[in-house]
């Protein structure tokens, strides 16, 4: 039988999709606005949302949220000043501002980090420890890779003159609530702004015959979470979600859409992260499961929702990405329809 359907991707879906456009267009406007500036200044405010069923193991101190979606807030209206107007300043004129740092470029199959040039690289070894499916284990292992994974795409990001934040690592046992939403025990493992939500007791006890509990299921899932954690650090998430807005809806077909390129996209940047420690950093049974582990999950016929793509699909993203480890291979944001359906 075919794994539960997926939600590997930055929301929960069904929780908060993208608003559908409607008439107020100052609204929104400063709804989207809004949202920019949250990006990866933002992580203290979100980390504090987090109820105490959320066991934050503390792999950094950046938490945030993925889909663009937030709350209409509404803003007083600026106030006309009353004083008198000052007089010229005689004084020398302030040093120039140092230039901003990296920052996210808001753009879909034509981003910078899409052009030839940029890929995972290579490291020497990843000490990973001995896995233990309770989700104790399941933390122990996923923190020893996260480093190894980090350290892989770090460089890439410099390279591209864009953000670079590690991401957090949350072990979900019950039910809460997140920047996100609610995440529940039972669903996948999800990415939510600068972190991952994994659901351990959901991977413990999957029982399919094509995806058996191995460590290489572990690794290949974390390296799709990671996915999206690059797509958000890149400014693709953002660029993702302002798209779908635009189309009308999360759950529109045009929606629909660019949510699959979105997840296939993560899902070839999993199998770039998968290809550097391919080279000795850890045994290759565990990079091949983990290939299959991709090719295993996806948009099944019984599913009526199509918002993952294709198994097949999946599992020749992951293989591509894994193959060419270059960002330009990844570009599904500009694939025909066919391979990312």
């Amino acid at each position: 039988m075919p794994p539960p359907h997926p939600q590997w991707g930055p929301q929960g879906y069904g929780q908060f999709p993208p608003p559908r456009r409607k008439s107020s267009g100052p609204i929104v406007a400063l709804v989207l606005g809004g949202v920019v500036v949250l990006g990866l200044g933002a992580v203290g405010l979100f980390a504090a949302t987090l109820n105490s069923k959320v066991k934050d193991t503390g792999y950094s101190n950046y938490t945030t949220y993925s889909p663009t979606f937030t709350l209409p807030t509404t803003t007083e209206p600026a106030q006309p000043s009353t004083s008198a107007p000052r007089a010229p300043s005689s004084r020398t004129p302030s040093a120039p501002q140092t230039p901003a740092g990296p920052k996210a470029v808001y753009a879909l199959a034509d981003h910078p980090f899409l052009k030839p040039g940029f890929g995972a690289n290579t490291i020497s070894g990843c000490a990973l420890p001995p896995m233990d499916y309770s989700p104790a284990g399941q933390d122990n292992f996923l923190r020893a890779a996260l480093p190894c994974i980090e350290n892989m795409w770090k460089p890439a990001l410099q390279a591209a003159n864009l953000p670079y934040q590690p991401v957090e690592l949350h072990i979900i046992t019950e039910q809460a609530q997140y920047p996100c939403g609610t995440v529940r025990p039972d669903q996948t493992a999800r990415y939510c702004q600068g972190g991952i939500y994994w659901t351990a007791n959901a991977y413990a006890a999957e029982r399919n015959p094509n995806n058996p509990n191995h460590p290489g299921k572990y690794l290949g899932q974390l390296a799709h979470e990671y996915g999206h954690h690059i797509q958000w650090l890149t400014g693709m998430l953002k660029a993702s979600d302002r798209a779908q807005y635009d189309a009308g809806g999360w759950d529109t077909p045009k929606g629909l859409d660019l949510n699959r390129r979105m997840e296939l996209q993560a899902t070839c940047f999993g199998g770039m992260s998968l290809a550097p420690l391919s080279h000795g950093a850890i045994p290759l049974d565990v990079i091949r499961v983990a290939l299959t582990d991709a090719g295993n999950r996806g948009d099944y016929d019984i599913y009526p929702t199509k918002d993952h793509g294709t198994p097949q699909n999946n599992a020749a993203w992951v293989d591509r990405g894994y193959k060419s480890n270059k960002a330009s291979e990844c570009n599904t944001w500009a694939a025909d329809a066919g391979a990312v359906s």
